[in-house]
């Protein structure tokens, strides 16, 4: 999902692509790693790879921590050898969500599922083998590509009158369009470290699902719940707002925004 929008962002700003699908690139196999870097010499490495199944990683938490963690680590390696930046993008749920104000780069995270903690080592490994990092941490991505909860609702409202949603949760919306042309972005910089780069504001899922009905003009209606209720395997984090205490931030577009850009460029699409 985040893949595509980089690559097509990184096309659109002139660099050279290469791009690499799980067939091209084992990001756990040393080998593969060498293959693919060693043979496109790149400036900067991107890892759209990730394990990005929340409740799977608690069945799995070693097969989450493979690629997440070690491969992050390998691949990160792997550019420092060619002299390469490397991007790696992180997540919100490296935080417990107790706080109650927007989370900064310099806050101590703490996660509370094993998904959480595969992204927090992979931060720390990427940063260990590669000074030329930068961990951006998003929250809440969507796009047109894989699985997400603005598709999803979409989908439920095309086939049923309501919906059950949680509204005990609060984050930030992030299109992977707008979080695509900021990576690109960012590569051009060399203000290494972490970055906190999400869909300015912020709402609950069931603000969320109410945004993407209203806009998308369907009649389905939104019916709030709590997380409890919902009983989700792994633990997310109540409360996920990112902010960036950066002097020179990059900051993406408020959030109905996007969300409004991308259901009217969905509806060109067909």
């Amino acid at each position: 999902m985040l893949a595509r929008e980089v690559i097509e962002a990184g096309e659109r700003a002139g660099h050279e692509v290469t791009a690499f699908g799980r067939d091209g690139l084992d990001i756990t196999d040393p080998r593969s790693i060498d293959e693919a870097v060693g043979g496109s010499a790149p400036e900067a490495v991107i890892n759209c790879a990730a394990w990005s199944d929340v409740d799977g990683a608690e069945d799995d938490e070693r097969g989450a921590m493979k690629v997440n963690d070690e491969g992050a680590a390998l691949l990160a390696a792997a550019a420092e050898r060619v002299g390469a930046k490397v991007v790696y993008p992180s997540s919100d749920y490296v935080f417990d969500g107790t706080k109650r104000e927007p989370y900064v780069e310099s806050d101590l995270p703490s996660p509370i599922s094993a998904y959480g903690r595969s992204k927090l080592g992979g931060e720390t490994s990427v940063a260990v083998a590669n000074p030329r990092h930068f961990i951006v941490r998003s929250s809440w991505l969507y796009g047109r590509a894989g699985k997400n909860f603005v598709e999803t609702m979409l989908q439920i409202g095309h086939e049923q009158p309501e919906v059950l949603v949680v509204s005990d949760q609060r984050g930030c919306p992030t299109c992977c369009v707008d979080l695509g042309e900021a990576l690109i972005a960012l590569i051009r910089r060399d203000d290494y470290g972490i970055h906190h780069i999400a869909g300015t504001g912020s709402c609950t899922w069931f603000e969320f699902a109410q945004e993407i009905f209203d806009l998308a003009s369907y009649e389905t209606r939104v019916m709030s719940t709590t997380s409890d209720v919902m009983a989700r395997k792994a633990p997310r984090p109540a409360y996920s707002v990112l902010v960036s205490e950066r002097k020179n931030a990059i900051e993406l577009p408020p959030w109905e925004r996007s969300l409004r850009r991308y259901l009217a460029d969905r509806e060109l699409d067909g």
